[in-house]
């Protein structure tokens, strides 16, 4: 049997996530306390955005839910908290920023904001949010033409991962003599246990009570998985061990783990760990 084991939702795109117990399916990804999976961002000078792939320590940027506002923790950095409700249209401070070469309007954060993310990456740099009117879609060769709207995410709004494909490729670098990995190091937004390894490559849909996801594209691999989630920095690359399987000829052979999905039905519906999914594969 099929279940939900894990749930993360990450506010800030590249920065820590949050673990769940429950959250909200929305067509543009997860939600908890109206707050969506990367609804915020980091830029630098010219709007273009920054990940851990060029600043590892984002990893150590760690969120948490407050009453009305978003906690941040970084080493050697006070306490920044940053206010959930969105900006008065009137006051709010509208920039153009890009991300894989769209270019979106998005609210820039106060100038605080901006000089504690700049003094901890020690770039110049600001923080952004998704704008309420802006509008960014996942490629529709992927979704069949379907409409998946998508924050500052990747391209796609749910990340999913069967537990047991962590399994194996651990199995695999602990014959190499090397280290098991945590799934933090492949930041799903969705961990189903109860799957064989690597099924969620071949699954029509997933059925989490009256949601209903489908997985579209296989996710390609950057060096973001050999960033040490807990370190901030970069350690042992799997990418060597999963290019011996894991290359897919349908984007280009690169090497893939995950499955990224849009929601076909149930938006607003509220998933839990623990709950059974049902899964219909696609043969």
């Amino acid at each position: 049997m099929a279940t939900l084991s894990e749930l993360t939702l990450y506010p800030i795109k590249s920065c820590a996530g949050i673990s769940l117990r429950s959250a909200i399916l929305t067509r543009a990804g997860l939600m908890t306390e109206q707050i969506y999976d990367r609804e915020w961002m980091v830029v630098d000078a010219n709007g273009q955005f920054l990940t851990q792939r060029e600043h590892p320590k984002m990893a150590l940027i760690t969120p948490r839910l407050k009453l009305d506002t978003l906690e941040l923790r970084a080493p050697g950095m006070l306490r920044l908290e940053i206010p959930l409700g969105l900006p008065n249209p009137a006051d709010a401070t509208v920039v153009e920023v890009e991300i894989f070469e769209e270019r979106l309007a998005a609210y820039e954060c106060d100038p605080l904001t901006a000089a504690w993310f700049s003094n901890y990456l020690g770039v110049p740099c600001r923080l952004v949010r998704f704008h309420a009117d802006a509008k960014r879609l996942a490629n529709p060769k992927w979704t069949g033409g379907v409409e998946a709207p998508t924050l500052f995410s990747d391209g796609y709004p749910v990340l999913v991962i069967g537990a047991e494909s962590l399994r194996d490729l651990n199995a695999r670098l602990e014959a190499a003599g090397r280290a098991a990995l945590p799934m933090n190091r492949f930041r799903p937004n969705l961990v189903i246990d109860g799957i064989e390894a690597f099924e969620e490559d071949y699954v029509e849909t997933f059925r989490l009570g009256e949601a209903l996801l489908k997985p579209v594209k296989p996710c390609p691999r950057c060096p973001m998985p050999s960033i040490d989630q807990e370190k901030g920095e970069y350690g042992p690359d799997p990418l060597d061990i999963l290019q011996g399987y894991r290359s897919k000829p349908e984007v280009d052979g690169a090497v893939c783990f995950g499955m990224n999905n849009i929601l076909l039905e149930g938006d607003g519906q509220r998933v839990q760990v623990g709950q059974t999914v049902d899964v219909t594969l696609a043969f």
